[in-house]
């Protein structure tokens, strides 16, 4: 079975109430739910850390066990370097994610330390963001 590994940064807990005109007002437990339906015969899990170095061991643990890795580092994508060396370090394909198109938002978010060693990157089509991603892994 193909699975896939969601991994969602600091402060995507808070989905569903947090600037929900721009992340909208779903909780991404229950997408996570609608992703499930849509891909029954996928293995897809998630996991959600607000700390950095949870994030980089939630990545080296999937090398090797995922068919693909979905990630939004929130705004740990504009920062951290070491999130983009563990990304380069395992060799699961990973896919950037944003809900919000980061373009049209402020110009620090205009820059990703993830995104050069990602096999691509969604961003600005809110939730689905996540099953474009998903499609892009098993798909493409």
């Amino acid at each position: 079975m193909k699975k896939i590994l969601i991994i969602n940064g600091p402060n995507l807990n808070l989905l569903g109430k947090r600037e929900t005109s721009v992340y909208g007002n779903k909780k991404f437990e229950d997408y996570l739910k609608t992703l499930k339906t849509v891909f029954p015969g996928i293995g897809i899990s998630c996991f959600q850390s607000n700390i950095e170095g949870e994030i980089i061991d939630a990545l080296q643990k999937a090398d090797g066990k995922y068919t693909g890795v979905i990630l939004n580092a929130g705004g740990y994508t504009h920062t951290s370097v070491a999130i983009g060396d563990a990304v380069k370090a395992i060799d699961v394909p990973v896919i950037e994610v944003h809900i919000s198109n980061v373009y049209s938002r402020e110009s620090f978010r205009h820059v990703s330390y993830i995104a050069p060693v990602c096999r691509g990157v969604i961003a600005g089509f809110g939730m689905d963001s996540y099953r474009l991603a998903i499609e892009s892994l098993l798909y493409a």
